[in-house]
């Protein structure tokens, strides 16, 4: 209907989705498309170039299974192309054609036939393109290509991820403007939608119109973004044929790059492709400069992908699409329209021009004011050049297409920049998508979970909090653990803290199969999943002979975990026995929701039962976010924990773990950014706790905790080398009540020395105790107590050790006999008693963590390795010294051994605050000194061998070499100068000539005659001037510097250093027997009896480690939580009072402020001018009347109605929402007439209805263009149950209409109809369509549709109810190609009661008593039905009886169930609960809920 050159201009101008003509090809014919959308999205997207594997690949893959489409037959045209060249009906020239094209064929004829004169060829162009820099993907196609092929390459050749979301962006294809701020609003929101949903923009890909638009907003985003934010993919999808310089993307085993050239001025008709576009999908037709070639493939494909489903997180999803319309012109119109048709929702942006101001100034109108004058009104203001091209024709198809689309308001959305609140155009389209699936039917809460799917695939958590956790729909906590468990594995923190604040549980979703779905989807990337990949490795080697096991069992993590925490902690989850191994309900690797197989919402409903089998669930979620470092998942996790202090270090001690072993460095760091936080979190939940009661804090250290492997904070603390925690107040207070035992911490020190060396002062009260109880009772309580505190018991160990060394010294100076003495035997006796001691202490292990690992905790302390090396060391010495002839060797070993024995008072010594700190420094300092002897061991040396080569020939003395060339080289820098440097003091008597004296050094070279050195003087002394220069001045200063340096540093926390390494010894003497050795011995003596003969187990003393009741450790972890969330609130509270939060929030609301003026100031001046418009019109209508009251007072009498004006009907105002007022609905008086039955397309068939409008419905209203509309009446197999078909010339004059034809009844419920030209006519109006269409019969087509209901009831046998209201259940029927359950009605063959479809779920011995229940039954609805198979001449009419059984012990009803059966196995049939949101047919559900309120039931 429209003229030809307005086709070409409308497919040149717009790029739609057009309609779907056939189904597109099935996935089997590519290989290896089967494969699941989550594996297609695993590759990563290629930034710039292929590798050149992957080059091979794609130059091999492309031309097998991507064709292009070649002209292989030249027909000369009578159009000239614009170069004045002779070209073919293809449009290329003949140069352009292959040879076989141009040469004579005589079979052929001399029209030219696409069909048969193109033909499919490989392709020849794909690959990269480069526009000045800037590297994207390209491929020149068939327009036949299936949409799996292109899709296979998009995704597994190209490497885009699957999407998330489809937004096909249409419009006018020429350059248009639009305001600079909607501009900018419109850039800003589509880019910021694509980004942060991951979705694809497909747009037609030219350098104009709104391909430009979103080419440049894509630009834009690109160069203010960071690499992290990801790029936007922008899809153009353009005509080969009508692209500029194409030839330069032409070559056979495609282009690494190919370099494209933007001509615009020389692009003539055609149009250069936009170069801010990421990949560039050219459909080819074998024709040259024809528009519109594309849209039938964007369609098809864009209906692919939308069929698509990604799974991400056991969450699946379909992919959504929505349509973004700017500006455009009649192709527009019917893209907008196809959208529509297909339930795609559409986004039009008001302002922009044309067809979208055209439908945006009418969405707020009742379809009943959208008339043809109005239309024809918009289209003069909106196209005021093409308007006279406008037919009366095409101004009604217009207006038709206009009414469909307003009509369907639950999937139009208008975009109006500043006004109804709405700002940005990304939330503008999210919710347009959210609407569309809210106008979907869905049983139950499947539409809610879909708008909820949407959201977290999005990752737009704004949307989810206004659209969907909103009032009117309150979410079970159940229901959102399939949600919180793909938030979780996307790494999606927003939506895990909004389903926490939504009631969501963790006790009740952490369940063990959920645990073991979450880690079977670790991040690939993390080094946890390496390490456990190597277990399970190691566990299927040793098992090789033995049945494999499920992939990740829990005991496995616990074994990955165990060498993160330490040997210190238990299994966090123990190994299952065989008996009880845990239940695993999840496939492995693939859940899907709503989709054939197990799911994850029936993983929870069939585990809801189960009791969870770990002690705390939030510490599962916490180690799994830890050990992927997910830095904001931990930390919303941690906020929900109960043993919050044990779990941060526990993190701390995890991430520091890993850091040591991953292998990239940011990530390293970022890891130990994260334990440092945890650290501090720790830190401040232990200072609230302490500021409020240091008794019941310091209680929570030594804690044991059974969710953190059997061990405790202080334990956790100091494995993790957390010396800011341990260093914190209250814990060196801790440490200090354990040195100082049941003695109170204010005893002097002097105090303790005087007891200890005089016992009996302590009867006197000169030491105080903290318990009252030792203080009160005198003799041997204060005497045990005394000398049981550690303190007591390292002062005792120092006046023995220091009495030992005195002894040992004596021994090696003044009393060393051939035989052993007294004093020697007492030292072996008292060395005997601290070898015992170094044993207990490698085989004391209160934790069973078994001998080895006892033995590598002992060795890896460096004064016990020291011990260790001392006691070798003395009975090697003694072994030496007990032989007579290693007598003197013997003492030197022994006096070696004494110089170990004295550095290990070092130890002793970091007990003192004083002492301690520059212990610490001293051995930082060693290191210094180990690099600085490296140094200068090199000018050593080298001075050394040079000084002695020199002077000395030949020296072949080992000793003296070493002393001419380390020893004497040390000395000089020192001052002691070599002898013979310079020859001054050179004296033969000094020494030898031939180097035999082996007390004298050789001589130097020198004069055989005059005993004059001969050596060059000068050289030695320069040498030696060089060496003091660099070792003296240089080197000893850069030695003093890196000492100074390294004090610098250390000092800082050397403080931090000496309390957190004080535990060590502290520890180490509170669990040392209190006699100091050798009295030790008798301890010892005690412990073997107690430990290996009555087999008492070591037990760590509760000072350090307390298991506590569980009703006491419950009540102190409780306390534990509540200080924690006090913590949370002062870091919240502080974080708002810094200077840099305040000014910032200053900012967000001055600028909230500047938009909601400005967005008022655009509203009020919108309502303004409306508000004068009606007002104006209001006046004019008071002074019409005016002038005829006036006038009929003149004349004397009351006046005629004739000449007095009618008030109109207040317009609505234009800023009201259309999506929302759902006032303005179908149900609109002026929207009364049947809407199925004039849908433009009629089903199951290419006809194409004439466009009907609403006004021009009714038969009385005159059409005078509607002379001929199209007649079509289908060929059904049931050919003996039909009407003749006939045609418009030759009505069916055998049929009686208004009467009983036969057994076939012709009458309406409706009353008498019309019959013209022998046709009836359809007592509800045109339909734009003649003749019988696909119906049986001519005139009114009869059905009936029992409907059976009862009542709903739950398991105790009551009625259910919703909102006071009782729930029907209705039984109802669906095909299996149909998506909507229907009621078993339909169709009745002549002479029958009952329904065909009925027939078919019912056993035929039933049918009897169902007549009878028909009979009984209560008529529902008896009239016409708006069906989309009725025409003009034919349409179809119901009768509803309702079959209600109101007791569910009815006989009738028992017999009904028992007889239901379906004979065609592709039919279904159940008992489905009465909703509004049920998906059942239109129809069906208006009289659904006619039975509804039959019976005051629940709608």
């Amino acid at each position: 209907m429209e003229p030809s050159a307005l086709t070409k201009a409308g497919s040149k101008q717009e790029e739609g989705f057009g309609v779907q003509s056939r189904r597109v090809a099935d996935l089997g014919l590519v290989p290896n498309l089967r494969r699941s959308n989550s594996s297609l999205c695993r590759n990563r997207r290629s930034q710039y170039l292929f590798n050149s594997c992957e080059k091979e690949n794609l130059s091999t893959w492309i031309p097998e299974n991507i064709k292009k489409k070649q002209c292989i037959y030249f027909v000369e045209s009578s159009k000239l192309s614009d170069a004045g060249k002779v070209v073919c009906e293809c449009g290329y020239t003949r140069e352009q054609h292959l040879e076989e094209a141009i040469k004579p064929h005589g079979l052929l004829s001399n029209e030219w036939d696409p069909k048969k004169h193109v033909q499919e060829m490989p392709t020849d162009a794909f690959g990269d393109i480069v526009f000045t820099g800037l590297s994207q993907k390209y491929v020149r196609l068939s327009q036949d290509t299936p949409s799996c092929v292109t899709y296979q390459l998009m995704t597994q050749h190209w490497g885009l991820d699957v999407p998330n979301l489809l937004i096909s962006v249409t419009g006018g294809a020429k350059d248009f403007n639009m305001k600079p701020r909607l501009k900018s609003v419109f850039r800003r929101g589509l880019v910021k939608v694509a980004q942060t949903t991951g979705a694809w923009i497909i747009t037609g890909g030219s350098h104009t119109g709104v391909m430009k638009q979103v080419g440049e907003a894509v630009r834009d985003f690109s160069l203010s973004s960071s690499y992290n934010e990801g790029e936007v993919v922008t899809i153009g999808i353009a005509t080969w044929g009508t692209v500029h310089n194409r030839e330069g993307l032409v070559h056979p085993t495609g282009s690494f790059p190919a370099e494209y050239i933007m001509d615009e001025e020389g692009q003539g008709h055609l149009t250069c492709l936009d170069s801010n576009h990421s990949h560039f999908i050219l459909v080819d037709d074998g024709t040259h400069g024809r528009y519109g070639v594309e849209i039938s493939l964007r369609s098809k494909l864009e209906k692919f992908i939308s069929e698509q489903t990604k799974e991400r997180g056991g969450v699946a999803i379909k992919i959504p699409i929505v349509c973004v319309v700017l500006e455009g012109g009649p192709g527009t119109l019917q893209t907008i329209y196809n959208a529509i048709t297909h339930g795609t929702p559409c986004v039009v942006v008001e302002g922009s021009g044309r067809v979208a101001d055209v439908i945006a100034q009418v969405a707020s109108l009742p379809i009943s004011e959208i008339t043809i004058s109005l239309i024809q009104q918009k289209l003069a203001v909106f196209f005021q050049e093409l308007f006279d091209t406008f037919t009366e024709c095409r101004i009604v198809e217009w207006t038709k297409k206009i009414q469909d689309i307003v009509r369907r308001r639950q999937l139009l959305t208008i975009f109006r920049e500043g006004k109804d609140g709405q700002q940005d155009v990304d939330v503008a389209i999210l919710q347009a998508l959210l609407k569309a699936s809210r106008s979907h039917d869905h049983f139950g809460h499947e539409n809610w979970d879909h708008q909820l799917k949407l959201a977290v695939a999005w990752n737009r958590v704004d949307i989810a909090r206004s659209e969907i956790f909103t009032d009117e729909r309150q979410w079970k906590p159940s229901e959102l653990h399939p949600m919180m468990t793909a938030a979780l594995i996307s790494n999606k923190p927003e939506f895990v803290k909004l389903f926490l604040e939504n009631g969501l549980r963790l006790k009740e979703f952490v369940t063990w199969d959920t645990l073991l779905y979450l880690y079977k989807n670790l991040d690939p990337s993390c080094l946890f999943h390496c390490k456990l990949q190597k277990v399970l490795a190691e566990e299927l080697e040793r098992a090789a002979y033995v049945p494999p096991v499920p992939a990740v069992q829990m005991h496995h993590v616990a074994q990955v975990l165990r060498e993160l925490l330490g040997d210190f902690t238990q299994p966090l989850y123990p190994r299952p026995r065989s008996s009880d191994r845990p239940r695993l309900l999840l496939p492995v690797p693939h859940i899907r929701i709503n989709v054939q197989g197990v799911s994850l919402r029936s993983l929870y409903k069939r585990s809801s039962g189960h009791v969870t089998f770990t002690m705390d669930p939030v510490r599962d979620l916490l180690i799994w976010a830890i050990v992927q470092n997910r830095r904001e998942l931990a930390e919303i996790i941690w906020a929900q924990s109960q043993d919050c202090i044990a779990a941060a270090l526990a993190c701390s001690k995890i991430l520091k773990e890993l850091s040591k072993e991953e292998e990239d460095t940011d990530s390293s760091e970022e890891m130990l950014v994260l334990a440092d936080q945890f650290e501090h979190r720790a830190i401040g939940v232990f200072t609230e706790c302490y500021r409020k009661d240091e008794e019941r804090a310091q209680k929570l250290l030594i804690r044991v905790s059974e969710a953190w492997g059997k061990t405790t904070c202080l334990q956790l603390a100091l494995e993790a080398k957390d010396m800011k925690f341990v260093s914190h107040g209250g814990i060196q207070a801790f440490l200090t009540k354990v040195w100082w035992g049941q003695l109170s911490v204010d005893n002097g020190l002097w105090r303790v020395i005087l007891c200890m060396l005089a016992f009996p002062l302590l009867s006197t009260g000169l030491i105080s105790f903290r318990d009252r109880r030792p203080q009160a009772v005198r003799g041997l309580a204060r005497v045990r107590a005394f000398f049981n505190a550690p303190v007591v018991i390292f002062h005792l160990n120092i006046l023995s050790y220091f009495s030992f060394l005195c002894l040992f010294a004596y021994v090696l100076m003044v009393d060393f006999q051939p035989s052993p003495s007294w004093c020697e035997h007492l030292i072996y006796f008292w060395l005997f008693s601290l070898v015992c001691e170094e044993l207990r202490q490698l085989l004391y292990d209160p934790d069973e963590c078994g001998l080895a690992k006892m033995a590598v905790l002992y060795f890896s302390d460096f004064w016990n390795k020291l011990d260790i090396a001392a006691i070798l060391l003395f009975i090697a010495g003694l072994t030496c010294r007990l032989i007579p002839g290693l007598l003197y060797p013997g003492r030197i070993v022994l006096s070696l051994d004494f110089i170990m024995f004295c550095l290990r008072l070092m130890h002793i010594f970091t007990v003192s605050k004083t002492l301690g700190p520059k212990i610490i420094i001293v051995k930082r300092m060693m290191k210094d000194v180990f690099f600085f002897l490296f140094l200068l061991a090199v000018w050593v040396v080298s001075f050394g061998v040079a000084k002695q080569a020199i002077l000395i020939h030949n020296e072949s003395r080992v000793d003296w070499i070493f002393r001419g060339v380390v020893y004497q080289s040390y000395l000089t820098i020192f001052g002691q100068m070599p002898t013979y440097i310079d020859g001054v003091n050179f004296s033969l008597d000094q020494c030898s000539p031939n180097g035999t004296d082996p007390y004298k050094p050789k001589c130097p070279e020198s004069d055989s005659t005059h005993h004059q050195p001969i050596f060059p003087q000068w050289l030695t002394v320069i040498l030696l001037c060089l060496y003091l220069l660099f070792t003296n001045i240089l080197l000893l200063n850069l030695l003093i510097a890196m000492f100074n340096y390294t004090f610098q540093q250390v000092q800082e926390h050397t403080d931090q250093i000496w309390k957190f390494q004080r535990h060590d010894l502290i520890e180490e003497y509170h669990g040392r027997p209190p006699a100091p050795p050798p009295f030790i011995l008798l301890s010892h003596l005690h412990l073997f009896i107690k430990r290996v003969i009555l087999k008492i187990p070591a037990k760590r003393h509760k000072q350090l480690k307390n298991k506590l009741e569980k009703n006491e450790e419950a009540a102190l972890l409780s306390w534990e939580i509540y200080l924690k969330e006090n913590y949370l609130q002062n870091i919240q509270y502080q974080q708002k009072q810094r200077p840099e939060q305040k000014i910032q929030d200053i900012s967000s609301r001055v600028d909230t402020m500047v938009d909601l003026l400005e967005m008022d100031r655009l509203k009020g001046s919108g309502s303004m001018e409306q508000r004068l418009a009606s007002l104006e019109e209001q006046v004019a209508q008071t002074t019409r009347a005016l002038h005829w009251v006036v006038k009929t007072l003149r004349n004397g009498g009351l006046g005629s109605e004739e000449g007095a004006p009618t008030l109109a009907p207040q317009k609505v105002l234009e800023g009201q929402d259309p999506e929302l007022d759902r006032g303005q609905k179908a149900e609109d008086l002026g929207d009364a007439y049947h809407i199925n039955a004039r849908h433009l397309l009629y089903p199951n068939s290419t006809v194409v209805r004439f466009p009907v409008p609403n006004e021009k419905v009714p038969w009385e209203t005159e059409f005078l263009i509607y002379d001929d509309p199209p007649f079509y009446s289908a060929d059904r197999k049931d050919k003996d149950l039909m009407d003749p078909t006939g045609d418009t010339l030759d009505p069916p004059l055998s049929i009686t209409f208004n009467a009983m034809d036969g057994f076939i009844d012709r009458q309406s419920h409706h009353g008498i109809y019309m019959v013209r030209k022998g046709f009836p006519l359809n007592p509800m109006g045109r339909t734009g369509l003649r003749g019988r269409g696909s119906l049986s019969r001519f005139g009114p087509n009869h059905t009936l549709q029992p409907v059976v209901t009862r009542w709903r009831r739950n398991q105790d046998g009551a009625i259910c109810r919703r909102s006071i209201k009782k729930v029907l259940e209705v039984l109802v029927v669906k095909h299996a190609l149909s998506e909507h359950w229907a009621l078993p009605g339909g169709s009745q063959e002549p002479g029958e009661v009952l329904p065909r479809k009925l027939k078919q779920v019912l056993q035929k011995e039933f049918w009897p008593s169902f007549k009878s229940l028909l009979e009984q039954g209560t008529q529902v609805y008896k009239g016409y039905v708006d069906d989309p198979r009725n025409t003009d001449n034919a349409w179809i009419e119901t009768l509803a009886v309702s079959i209600h059984f109101p007791d569910q012990s009815s006989v009738e009803l028992k017999r009904l169930n028992s007889h239901l059966h379906t004979s065609d196995p592709g039919m279904s049939v159940r008992w489905q609960v009465v909703d509004k949101r049920i998906p059942l047919y239109t129809n069906h559900k208006a009289i659904l809920q006619k039975v509804a309120a039959l019976f005051g039931a629940h709608y």
